[in-house]
C-alpha cells in the first residue's frame, strides 16, 4: 500500500536572510524534502538480533562456557520477545491522523500538529493531534487521539482559549 502524501506548504527563507543568519543547510525544507516517521515495526529487527545473542549464547554453553551464561541467554530472548511483541506497524501517517482529527472535533480547524506516542507497555503508537479554530486569533483549541494501528478517535479534549491580556 503506498501513501501519496498532500504536497506541503513549505516555510521560505531569503537566501540573503539565511546566509545572514547563519542557517546551516541541512534545515533548507526543499532540499530534504517531506518527513516521515518511521515505522516502529522495525523494532522487530532488533528482535531477531537479540534472538540470535540467545543462540550464540546457548551454543557457547554448548562449547563450555559456564552454565550461569543461560541467565543472559534467558535475558536476551525475553527482551527479543519484548521488541516482537511491540513492534507495531503504523498504519496511520501523520497526515491521515491530522485529517481523522479535524473531523473528530467540533469546530473548523486552523492550525493542527501532530506529534506520535507511545501508550502503554506495549507501545501502541498513538497520534497526539493539537488543533486551533481556524479564528485569528484562534477562540478554540482541542486535543484529539488518534490510534496509529486502526485510525479510531481515542478521546478528544476542547477548550475555549482565553483572550490574551492586554
Amino acid at each position: 500500500m503506498t501513501d501519496r502524501r498532500p504536497e506541503l506548504p513549505k516555510i521560505e527563507v531569503a537566501g540573503d536572510v539565511a546566509a545572514a543568519a547563519g542557517m546551516p543547510g541541512d534545515l533548507d525544507a526543499n532540499v530534504l524534502g517531506p518527513y516521515t516517521v518511521p515505522d516502529p515495526a522495525r523494532r522487530r529487527r532488533a528482535a531477531i538480533v537479540y534472538f540470535m545473542a540467545a543462540l550464540i549464547t546457548i551454543g557457547g554453553i554448548a562449547a563450555g562456557l559456564p552454565g550461569r551464561m543461560a541467565i543472559i541467554a534467558v535475558v536476551f530472548g525475553a527482551i527479543g520477545t519484548y521488541h516482537l511483541v511491540a513492534g507495531h506497524h503504523l498504519r496511520i501517517t501523520d497526515s491521515a491522523a491530522l485529517t481523522t482529527a479535524t473531523r473528530a472535533i467540533d469546530f473548523a480547524v486552523g492550525h493542527a500538529s501532530a506529534v506520535l506516542g507511545f501508550e502503554g507497555i506495549l507501545a501502541r503508537p498513538v497520534w497526539n493531534v493539537l488543533v486551533f479554530s481556524a479564528e485569528e486569533p484562534p477562540a478554540r483549541r482541542g486535543l484529539v487521539r488518534v490510534d496509529g494501528k486502526t485510525g479510531a478517535v481515542l478521546e478528544t479534549y476542547r477548550e475555549d482559549v482565553p483572550p490574551a491580556e492586554l
